[in-house]
């Protein structure tokens, strides 16, 4: 099939270089001339393993081409992606201007009825409502990738989630995924619109739940390892999502929660769970430095590594990252942050104060420092050299392992003063 994708980033072109992988003739679609001429060159400029390889094989082929609307006078497709951001404004829900636009471009240049599939994220209702406004044969197909394995997610997915309101689209939706093989939930359009947001809220709210019950272990002395390891045992709650740390990040979940509970209370609904889930969320970042604190009470001046600047490994995406804030906050406090990240350091050199310096070496990073941050739970920090490191470190020598990520009994061993999420007693103000 010839397939256009409009909106070449993080969703976008893993959907265009899979859909190409899986056969079809797919040309991409950006407004970003820089994007368009480093995927010409074989260059993807965000980090998702394995994309780059994936572009290049596509292109090579023949099978993955790139556009910029203006280039086209007539689109020649049997269906078209949408892939465009939809970013929330604060109190307003999400902003849907690029995928009006994308509509209008894709209408402008047809000839037939080419029919939308939808991979953007709509608040529910949303699809409907752009069928009326542009006669659309439209299908909803939200998309479930996870920023570090994407291909995987799309090439294996645990399910297919598809909105018609035209049951004809169907045997279309099967075809662009052929090759593909998954369980299929087929429903209505906002049924699937509501998919997305319910379960990405669900997860951030497993997340700030783990995140509660690591907080309580702290002050009684109970292991939150323990506790996660037990409750996933059971299969109606399963282990995913119950690790503890310093809460979640990115480009979904706050997004999607902070999306649901605004179209609950235009809708007359208050959606009290999802507010706890954000002000959890919130304050569990926050909750680093009041760690920190308790063993390095003045951090004016006090030098204080941060491992991990992308909201989670194996991407260097940084948005709603909790170590860009801890960075930050830190750095308003006084304290000289020295940063480092194994694929987000330079994208978030622009999100941070200037007198955060960020380091191209772990080792580098940690020199020098009375305490180290961990923030994002990369392979490469896992796998230190812990003892390097403590030589390497000033007293106190202090961990806050953000994401229990690390052995405690070995970093205690060693001789550092090692805080985790839930590992042990926090000391009370009357201690």
């Amino acid at each position: 099939m010839k397939i256009a994708v409009v909106g070449l980033g993080r969703v976008g072109l893993v959907a265009a270089a899979c859909l190409a992988e899986n056969g079809h003739e797919v040309e991409g679609f950006d407004l970003n001339s820089i994007r368009l001429e480093n995927l010409r060159a074989g260059l993807v400029d965000f980090y998702e393993p394995g994309l780059d390889l994936l572009v290049r094989k596509g292109a090579a082929g023949g099978g993955f081409t790139v556009s910029h609307p203006s280039q086209v006078d007539h689109l020649d497709a049997d269906a078209v992606f949408i892939a465009v951001g939809t970013p929330t404004v604060p109190n307003e829900g999400a902003d849907l201007s690029s995928v009006y636009a994308s509509i209008e471009w894709v209408q402008a240049h047809q000839n037939r009825d080419i029919p939308v599939v939808m991979k953007s994220t709509l608040p529910p209702g949303t699809g409907r409502d752009l069928i009326v406004r542009y006669g659309l044969n439209y299908v909803s197909n939200p998309e479930f990738q996870q920023e570090g394995r994407a291909i995987e997610d799309w090439l294996r997915p645990s399910r297919i989630v598809v909105g018609l309101e035209d049951p004809s689209l169907e045997g279309l939706v099967r075809d662009l995924y052929t090759g593909i093989s998954s369980i299929w939930s087929i429903t209505d359009v906002t049924t699937a619109e509501m998919i997305k947001y319910a379960s990405n809220a669900f997860l951030a709210t497993k997340i700030s739940f783990i995140n509660e019950i690591a907080n309580l272990c702290d002050l009684v002395s109970a292991d939150i390892d323990g506790v996660s390891q037990g409750m996933g045992l059971d299969h109606r709650i399963g282990s995913a999502f119950l690790g503890a740390g310093i809460g979640f990040g990115g480009s979904c979940f706050p997004k999607d929660v902070e999306a649901l509970e605004l179209l609950a209370r235009d809708n007359g609904h208050k959606f009290e769970l999802l507010r706890s889930v954000v002000s959890v969320n919130d304050r569990q970042r926050r909750s680093v430095l009041t760690r920190l604190r308790q063993l390095i009470p003045d951090l004016s001046g006090a030098s204080v590594a941060v491992l991990g600047l992308s909201f989670k490994p194996e991407t260097d995406d940084i948005r709603e990252s909790p170590g860009v804030d801890i960075a930050r906050w830190l750095s308003e406090d006084g304290a000289a942050v020295r940063a480092y990240d194994p694929m987000a350091g330079n994208v978030a050199r622009g999100s941070l104060p200037p007198e955060v310096e960020i380091f191209d070496g772990a080792l580098d990073a940690v020199a020098g420092a009375e305490a180290v941050v961990l923030c994002t739970e990369w392979n490469e920090f896992r796998e230190m050299d812990w003892r390097d490191v403590y030589g390497a470190m000033n007293a106190p020598k202090v961990i806050i392992d953000g994401r229990n990520t690390l052995s405690a009994n070995e970093l205690k061993e060693i001789g550092f003063e090692y805080r985790g999420i839930g590992r042990g007693r926090i000391p009370s103000s009357d201690d």
